[in-house]
């Protein structure tokens, strides 16, 4: 069974970068804008473009720069709170060397005066950090909510999977010991009988073999499998077993699931056919009908009352159909007017 990794947390900084820069830039801009006003004519916008931005700038470049030192140890709060006082003041500097207005002297010189500008850049600050946690929440989320689904999905198709084997490994050792015994009895007095058994045996677990390798298969395949089990059944059985499979134009291409039509055929055999005194007859017929697949197993046996409550196969079936297709998938068991049962299946039409 295929294992699902959870893939390593995004850095709340590393997603959507590019938003983030363009917030941090957006939030400097209109930063500059209001200290602009507070303080004209003694300093002009464009120096407190340069300064708001050279510090944004230098900001989300220690705040990146410590989370890849200290390797996600710390979350982005603390990171925050270190970086965001080492980036201004870096910033503010790197500014005054292009020649803008110099605040971190002037806060230094006359802290009481800047006031204003200060409880400015804490806000923008501060909501700039909380932009980027939110952002970085959210970005976590999806990301669990992926991995969950993709969890979910993978246990969905391990179960689908063990259903199949689990079914499969029901029918399979009843219907190869029950052949291979009549084989062993046909060789000596029937060579022939016993020839053309193994030649259907042959023939139906090369179609078994197909289908283990695949999820999906065309029902041509399917009808080659299943005219294979009733050849032998009938082989087995004798005359009381009359059988015959009939399929409407241009449906043998049509995709469906392995061990849903054979389990109703095997279930008509064994408690249709099989305890019905005179025997009886079996016709597998299909149609496409609208968007449906529409399969269905009809015999002339003991019907429903005889029959006895449904088995482990048709539970089986039932349980497949609810997995693969949800309430498009469906099973029903009627009586036959002329006797016996009609199970009918109806699956979402495929091609591919």
């Amino acid at each position: 069974m295929t294992t699902i990794e959870a893939p390593r947390p995004a850095s709340p900084l590393r997603v959507n970068d590019w938003v983030v820069l363009a917030w941090v830039l957006g939030v400097s801009s209109v930063l500059a804008s209001i200290l602009a006003l507070m303080q004209m004519p003694y300093v002009t916008w464009g120096e407190e473009m340069l300064d708001s931005n050279a510090i944004g700038l230098c900001i989300w470049g220690v705040i990146r720069l410590l989370h890849a030192i200290l390797g996600g140890r710390l979350g982005l709060v603390p990171i925050s709170v270190i970086g965001v006082p080492i980036g201004v003041v870096i910033g503010g500097k790197l500014a005054t060397l292009f020649g803008a207005y110099d605040f971190i002297g002037a806060w230094a010189a006359h802290p009481q005066v800047q006031w204003k500008s200060i409880g400015v850049v804490a806000l923008c600050a501060a909501s700039a950090t909380a932009f980027v946690v939110v952002s970085s929440n959210a970005a976590r989320f999806r990301l669990e909510l992926e991995v969950e689904q993709r969890r979910l999905a993978e246990a969905s198709r391990s179960q689908a999977v063990a259903t199949l084997a689990l079914l499969q490994a029901q029918i399979e050792p009843h219907f190869l010991f029950n052949t291979l015994a009549h084989v062993q009895s046909a060789i000596d007095q029937d060579p022939a009988t016993g020839k053309l058994i193994l030649e259907n045996l042959i023939r139906y677990l090369r179609g078994t073999l197909r289908r283990t390798r695949n999820t999906r298969y065309a029902l041509a395949e399917e009808r080659e499998l299943i005219e294979a089990l009733l050849n032998i059944a009938a082989i087995r059985i004798g005359p009381r077993l009359r059988h015959r499979v009939s399929f409407g134009a241009g449906i043998d291409s049509a995709r469906l699931p392995p061990l849903l039509l054979q389990p109703l055929v095997e279930n008509a055999i064994r408690h249709g056919i099989e305890p019905a005194i005179d025997g009886g007859e079996i016709l597998v017929e299909g149609e496409h009908v609208e968007d449906t697949l529409v399969l269905r197993v009809i015999d002339t046996g003991v019907g429903m009352g005889a029959a006895g409550p449904e088995g482990v196969g048709l539970a089986n079936v039932r349980a497949r159909l609810a997995s693969l297709y949800g309430d498009k998938g469906r099973l029903t068991l009627q009586p036959n007017p002329g006797g016996g049962v009609i199970a009918e299946l109806r699956l979402p039409w495929q091609l591919s």
